[in-house]
């Protein structure tokens, strides 16, 4: 019986937290500084002016692993177009393995270490992997998933940020 009142508050307060994200419309993209695999620095008034995929996830996170493969199409889908993807790994994720990962795979957009995790905190505290959020060309947050996108939805929001001015 107790569990079940735990999971069910859990559920009250998730269910929550997504109405109240859901109904808010664009907001600014926090202020973060990026630090990318080759020791370059991006930041978040970098994003500007483009479509950016921002994807916090980890090596050890089997769907993060899974989604990868479709974030990578998605990339190469919409980048010449004005889109980009940044890859945020977790501050729990050895970087020799994010860098391993990036190398085998081949990843083709940036990615980021965020080893002191001030970055996941500045983006609404995530904790959750993958969560992904979808920037517009004014540096807004448009949408946020919690696990894995429906590509087909996200495919269509992309198509509508990268028609706008």
């Amino acid at each position: 019986m107790k569990r079940a009142l735990y999971i069910a508050a859990f559920l009250v307060i998730v269910a929550s937290a997504w109405m109240m994200f859901q109904t808010s419309g664009p907001s600014a993209a926090p202020e973060s500084t990026f630090v990318l695999l080759d020791g370059s620095k991006k930041s978040t008034a970098d994003l500007k002016g483009r479509v950016t995929l921002v994807n916090f996830w980890a090596t050890s996170c089997t769907t993060c692993v899974a989604e990868m493969p479709k974030i990578i199409a998605t990339h190469d889908k919409y980048h010449a177009r004005g889109f980009d993807t940044l890859a945020v790994a977790m501050s729990y994720d050895p970087p020799s393995y994010v860098v391993n990962f990036a190398e085998t795979r081949k990843l083709p957009f940036q990615v980021a270490i965020d080893n002191t995790g001030s970055v996941a905190k500045a983006w609404g505290d995530v904790r959750l992997t993958p969560t992904t959020y979808i920037v517009n060309k004014r540096g807004e947050i448009v949408k946020r998933y919690i696990g894995e996108p429906d590509f087909a939805e996200l495919h269509r929001l992309i198509e509508e940020l990268l028609a706008q001015a």
